[in-house]
């Protein structure tokens, strides 16, 4: 609180020299990088500034990908992957999609898993 408010402290409203409203509106306005503000809406816990460099550096990545592209051998070219952006916070990430069923943490197509918690016949 000192940082954001000097001079002030949160013993002044135990004292009865603050009164609720001003916590309030103190706690209302404070900057979002700050760590109350964080913890209240961590979705948002980035700054404008974070958010754009972020924004930057996932655009030199993708430029960087597409030059390489561009001077390599066709052939070669879909052993390239494009770059994951950057994670930001309050986003899901993507998932990549795969073919393979998954039961219990397992790979494999589960068949006889299932078959099993549901008291199927299986066929191994």
């Amino acid at each position: 609180m000192a940082h954001y408010w000097p001079g002030r402290s949160l013993l002044e409203l135990y004292r009865g020299e603050m009164s609720w409203r001003e916590l309030r509106v103190f706690l209302r306005y404070l900057p979002p990088g700050s760590a109350t503000a964080r913890a209240l809406n961590p979705d948002n816990s980035w700054s404008l500034d974070q958010q754009l460099q972020a924004t930057i550096a996932d655009s030199v990545r993708e430029l960087t990908h597409l030059t390489l592209l561009v001077n390599t051998d066709p052939k070669k070219r879909n052993r390239l992957k494009p770059p994951e952006p950057i994670e930001r916070p309050g986003i899901e990430p993507r998932r990549k999609k795969s073919n393979v069923i998954r039961f219990g943490g397992r790979h494999g197509s589960g068949a006889a898993q299932l078959a099993a918690v549901f008291g199927g016949a299986s066929r191994q």
